[in-house]
């Protein structure tokens, strides 16, 4: 990743990198209305309730991708691996799109989601390739919400706990799974005095940055109540404009092995990382 511009206390990561590279989620088929008494439960309680069921899960595999309007171009970041919710911690394969002229292919970027903290690897120029970047999400304007290019699964489940404006969509299906389709709006700043205790300093730095704090959503829960899918549209600011990401997360194979290790001290990049 191409680190843009200096911010704050940070320096702004993949979704500002994909503008500087190009500048110049999967689908759900509608399988009819729901019933009210088929669904798992209260609407609003079962979309609130999404990161205890993940954590009650214990893992998944999980694929990421964030969009965004870069030069009047849309792009997508998008990315694969697996999230342990226990432990909370995963790990994901993210890919940047090409260059405008689509000959230069961008090395694929690793990543450790870990609590309030991101480790990157192959993260571009100026940083080893046998060297890892460390992020402390609480420093970031974005909570690392958005900037690290995609958003941490057991994140995104517990911006849904001050989910409100909740309607149902209807019954559809998500790659052979039944699933229940949700629509509302979830609050940053209500969602991070709420949230498990790990997770509150990204999220406070995340409603103090951001644009707006309310955070529209679309959320698939399966029968259990579990998450397979969620899209939230985020509004971030750069150079003072307000940029719009939506940012898909979907979760399967639930109980997969996931092991993540994190890096040692002497593997960490201890130097200034430029452009």
């Amino acid at each position: 990743m191409v680190a843009q511009q200096h911010r704050r206390r940070g320096v702004t990561f993949a979704v500002m990198a994909v503008a500087g590279v190009v500048a110049t989620a999967a689908g759900c088929s509608a399988s009819g209305g729901a019933a009210a008494d088929d669904r798992p439960g209260d609407g609003q309680a079962v979309v609130r309730g999404a990161a205890d069921e993940l954590l009650a899960a214990g893992s998944s595999k999980a694929r990421t991708s964030m969009e965004m309007a870069a030069g009047g171009t849309r792009v997508t970041i998008r990315g694969k691996g697996g999230y342990d919710f226990r432990k909370k911690m995963g790990r994901l394969d993210l890919v940047l799109p090409k260059d405008p002229a689509g000959t230069s292919e961008h090395r694929p970027l690793t990543e450790l989601l870990a609590p309030a903290a991101l480790y990157m690897k192959n993260r571009g120029a100026g940083v080893p390739a046998d060297k890892w970047v460390r992020v402390d999400a609480t420093a970031q304007e974005d909570g690392n919400l958005v900037t690290g290019g995609a958003t941490d699964p057991l994140a995104a489940a517990e911006l849904l706990r001050t989910a409100r404006n909740v309607t149902l969509v209807g019954e559809q299906d998500l790659a052979g799974t039944r699933v229940w389709h949700y629509k509302g709006v979830t609050d940053i700043a209500r969602a991070a005095k709420v949230a498990s205790p790990y997770a509150r300093g990204a999220l406070n730095a995340a409603a103090k940055g951001l644009a707006k704090d309310v955070v529209p959503f679309d959320a698939y829960l399966d029968d259990a109540g579990r998450l397979r899918k969620v899209r939230h549209q985020f509004s971030y600011l750069n150079q003072g404009s307000a940029v719009a990401v939506a940012s898909t997360t979907l979760l399967y194979a639930f109980g997969s092995p996931v092991t993540v290790a994190l890096p040692p001290e002497r593997d960490i990049f201890a130097g200034k990382v430029t452009a």
